[in-house]
């Protein structure tokens, strides 16, 4: 019977024969979701037999990852700004960057009974994450997809959040406002890049990545709209890609909006542009 030391490095070796990146975290983490235990508690039990009822499952998810199926599909969660939650190919899997976006929304005074606007809410992370740690916000999330919309939806029962509401919406189609904040974090890769994306991005949604053939053919759409929904004063954060920041401050600019900035990510990378509705 294969200990657990002896398990990680069986499939650590498989996942990289594969060409998965980081493939003994992946390992790790397999394992230690399929014993029910965390990541650190596996150094405390490196001598422990596996038993044969959880090889089984085990061998599945790592074949299902050496093709390319996402970590976090496999898992079925993911952790963002300490909540954990389900993830799955209905939404995007969340991003680092995103967490940072989150993190740097709830650095602001902001007043409370605000109504903020969670646009293209995906699996709902970040707008479940405002509601969850600013309660006196009404937090409405939109998303086009009624598969990602049931995700958020799922989450934000998990979570037993009361200052939420969920609206099935392309953009502002069936959205009145106006909100004090607007954050979105809409598709932005150029249709010229798909042949260009890992296996692991393929996963998520065509619909949550693309975005015609610069990126940007939704943010042209949405920032005018954005400007018209939202109350003087209130503002306005978009999430990114790496080279965008120029076009979208140029929408920004044209769209009448002020303050604009345009804050980097920890990479380094110009990602979140923030802009205000003038008074």
């Amino acid at each position: 019977m294969s200990t657990v030391l002896e398990t990680i490095d069986g499939g650590t070796r498989y996942l990289e024969k594969r060409g998965i990146e980081d493939a003994r975290r992946n390992m790790q983490l397999l394992v230690a979701h399929q014993l029910g235990c965390t990541r650190m508690d596996l150094y405390l039990q490196f001598d422990r037999p596996v038993a044969e009822a959880d090889l089984l499952p085990l061998r599945d998810k790592l074949k299902k990852r050496g093709e390319g199926i996402p970590i976090q599909h496999l898992l079925g969660t993911v952790y963002f700004h300490q909540h954990e939650f389900k993830t799955d190919a209905r939404a995007l899997i969340p991003r680092p960057e995103t967490e940072e976006l989150a993190e740097w929304i709830l650095q602001w005074d902001h007043p409370a009974e605000s109504q903020i606007l969670d646009m293209g809410c995906g699996s709902g992370v970040l707008g479940l994450s405002l509601a969850a740690a600013q309660p006196s916000w009404h937090v409405t999330l939109a998303d086009v997809s009624p598969d990602a919309l049931t995700l958020a939806q799922e989450n934000g029962t998990a979570l037993e959040l009361t200052n939420t509401r969920f609206i099935h919406s392309d953009l502002f189609t069936h959205l009145s406002g106006p909100f004090h904040g607007i954050v979105a974090n809409l598709p932005y890769v150029p249709e010229t890049e798909r042949a260009t994306l890992s296996r692991e991005v393929m996963h998520d949604p065509a619909l949550a990545l693309f975005s015609g053939a610069d990126g940007l053919t939704l943010l042209r759409r949405f920032i005018p709209e954005a400007f018209t929904h939202l109350h003087p004063g209130g503002w306005l954060v978009l999430e990114i890609g790496h080279d965008q920041a120029s076009h979208v401050t140029e929408f920004l600019q044209r769209s009448a909006f002020t303050d604009i900035e345009v804050k980097t990510d920890l990479s380094g990378i110009p990602r979140f542009p923030f802009a205000r509705r003038p008074l």
